[in-house]
């Protein structure tokens, strides 16, 4: 090649933006709904933006474990044995399975709300090791006043949620605690399996002024059946999850699942460019939107009002 093409050559081969290495990124889910969907999502749209392309320079495995921490656990153990760049769970029982199956592979956790207390790290600021992710802490608190400027009269909340998910004990300790502070008074109501979910629901029936979901994959994955029995029986539903407000809850004040996919992403990102998960602080997932549901209120004989209408970011109508 003559002098002058070899010069050209090098000069365009400085100027084109480097591309991407091939990556393999594994991510699990304990159960497909549409918060944990969109932060999948979320997750991928970050990884092609960063020059990552499923199908080209990206391969994007996905297995959900169907409700099943067996399944959870079967997943991790294979994706370990598969060894991608990097495993993404997402979810407290996804988490806890894929931690507990690779101490070698780079792993980025999302949606969890209390990876301490789940044993996922043992520093949010220094978790060392091979993990670090995004917490998804609800501000319970902030859920509670919520709740009862929607309903004035409330005395007693009723908690709904699978009592073998770290992720809903830890905050049903948190729920006590804000709810002793707004003069509440906590009745719990557990299903272990989404089957569960309805009869749990309506044992609240009588005993509760209104019905608490945190972001408990097991519940949200059956909340049609909770939603039901609210309705039926005039019973205020409020989660702590916007998706599921479009699928039948009042109100909810949280995070958009997409955006922590995204904040995910650019964990994954750094990790897949050389940093070590280890070194990497655990964060906190940003922002929060307060989605309302006008027909569901009406539906459960409440009254949406006028103050909490004109902050929401959404109003289903």
């Amino acid at each position: 090649m003559r002098p002058i093409l070899l010069a050209l050559a090098a000069t365009l081969a400085l100027s084109l933006p480097a591309k991407a290495d091939d990556v393999t990124v594994a991510v699990t889910a304990i159960v497909e709904h549409p918060a944990l969907d969109a932060a999948r999502k979320g997750v991928l749209d970050v990884l092609t933006a960063a020059g990552y392309k499923d199908g080209e320079n990206l391969e994007f495995l996905f297995e959900s474990a169907q409700g099943n921490p067996a399944t959870a656990a079967q997943i991790a153990r294979q994706f370990a044995g598969d060894e991608p760049n990097v495993i993404v769970p997402i979810s407290t029982p996804s988490a806890q399975a894929v931690v507990s199956a690779t101490r070698d592979i780079p792993v980025v956790f999302t949606a969890v709300s209390d990876p301490l207390g789940a044993q996922l790290v043992k520093n949010m600021d220094k978790p060392g090791g091979n993990v670090t992710g995004l917490s998804d802490m609800s501000p319970v608190g902030e859920h509670l006043a919520l709740i009862k400027e929607i309903v004035p009269k409330i005395k007693t909340i009723g908690y709904l949620y699978n009592s073998g998910e770290a992720n809903s004990v830890s905050l049903l300790a948190v729920l006590k605690a804000e709810a002793e502070k707004a003069g509440l008074t906590v009745v719990e109501s557990a299903a272990t399996k989404s089957a569960e979910v309805q009869g749990a629901a309506r044992a609240l029936v009588g005993r509760a002024d209104a019905i608490y979901i945190p972001t408990d994959n097991t519940i949200i994955s059956a909340l049609e059946g909770a939603v039901a029995v609210a309705e039926e029986s005039k019973l205020p539903l409020f989660t702590a999850d916007t998706d599921s407000v479009s699928r039948g809850s009042i109100a909810a004040l949280g995070f958009n699942y997409y955006d922590v996919g995204k904040q995910t992403g650019e964990i994954v990102v750094r990790v897949l460019k050389g940093e070590n998960p280890g070194d990497i602080a655990v964060k906190t997932a940003a922002g929060s939107d307060l989605v309302v549901n006008k027909a569901a209120a009406a539906k459960m004989g409440v009254t949406l009002p006028e103050s909490v209408l004109k902050r929401a970011n959404k109003v289903i109508e």
